[in-house]
């Protein structure tokens, strides 16, 4: 992962901007109608379009900002795994979330002092984000791409915090008319699907589907709405394809279903998102968010790294990490790590 390289004024600068160019290492992009992005994890978000799809929320309508609230709000989630790991990574980044009480959805960060935590669903986030409710937030980019649905008004502040890795993928059963379709372009020209028989599909995702099979070629499609497990859908002769997120792919495969080539919508991860309105008006929001840009970055640029300390003799840094190296203890370093030592020694 790149280091954090700007200043607060190109920070601010790039937030600011209603077109804005990040400069190199700033992980600071708006919410486009469609992008897409290659990293080296091989992740790449892409953000959809503006359209309305039938199992699909619209975006909230924007209002006014309220100008007696002078606190800055964060949104998290509420619970499951996503809570429990965007909790960890704070307390990592020394920004421990002070929760009293269980039975209360707000909580606090010594650490940021005039910073109010909410804890709610992640498509609340999304939603309240755009409303100027909530001014910042750590949502999945996959509820930020299905519920923000393109809007101008979010900026995904960090798109790669490292945790909550899923795809929004296509399935479909492995046996029966299916058997021999292996990529998107084999289900788009099955003859099956006509106006009076549509091809079904059951998403919890129906803006990012219909736009994708939409864009894809689609012609004779219908969405139904469902909220989980979309799985059983085809086995009952409910559906014929499920648009759901994917993490192994173990349970696509333990209900008969298979992914195919070219039928991922959306690789998705933790993203840190703001409003952008809440940048320009509130006070303090831009510099509490560049705090916890500079303090995430931190701790995911060093994930990985680590430091020894020797006190030791010799002519110089590469003689001292060679004999620190030579110890059995540390005989599992490899070549970069080498590199980086021997920049942290000090020789006698």
């Amino acid at each position: 992962m790149s280091p954090m390289l700007a200043t607060r004024l190109d920070f601010t600068a790039v937030l600011l901007s209603p077109s804005p160019s990040p400069p190199p290492g700033l992980r600071v992009r708006a919410l486009p109608a469609v992008a897409a992005r290659t990293r080296a994890s091989s992740l790449a978000p892409r953000a959809a379009a503006s359209a309305t799809a039938a199992v699909s929320a619209k975006p909230a309508a924007v209002s006014p900002l309220s100008a007696d609230r002078t606190v800055v709000r964060i949104g998290l989630p509420s619970k499951g795994r996503m809570s429990e790991q965007t909790l960890s990574l704070l307390k990592s980044c020394q920004l421990s979330v002070r929760h009293l009480n269980p039975r209360q959805y707000t909580a606090d960060i010594p650490q940021v002092p005039n910073l109010e935590v909410w804890f709610q669903r992640p498509k609340d986030i999304v939603r309240k984000l755009q409303s100027g409710d909530l001014d910042l937030g750590i949502v999945g980019f996959d509820i930020v791409s299905e519920y923000g649905q393109g809007s101008d008004d979010l900026v995904v502040v960090h798109d790669a915090l490292e945790f909550g890795h899923c795809r929004l993928s296509l399935a479909v059963p492995k046996e029966g008319i299916f058997e021999n379709i292996n990529t998107l372009e084999d289900l788009a020209n099955m003859p099956e699907w006509t106006q009076e028989r549509p091809m079904r599909v059951v998403t919890g995702f129906g803006y990012l589907g219909e736009k994708f099979l939409r864009e894809n070629g689609f012609n004779h499609v219908s969405f139904l709405a469902g909220d989980g497990a979309l799985e059983s859908y085809p086995a009952m002769g409910m559906a014929d394809v499920i648009v759901d997120l994917v993490s192994s792919g173990t349970t696509l495969r333990e209900n008969n279903l298979k992914e195919i080539d070219g039928g991922v919508i959306l690789e998705s991860q933790a993203t840190l998102v703001a409003c952008r309105r809440s940048l320009h008006k509130r006070k303090g929001v831009l510099e509490i968010t560049h705090e916890m840009l500079e303090r995430l970055e931190a701790h995911l640029t060093a994930t990985g790294e680590l430091m020894v300390t020797a006190n030791m003799r010799g002519n110089s840094a590469e003689e001292v990490a060679e004999r620190v190296l030579s110890q059995t203890s540390l005989c599992g370093l490899q070549l970069c790590d080498i590199c980086h030592l021997s920049w942290g020694l000090q020789y006698v």
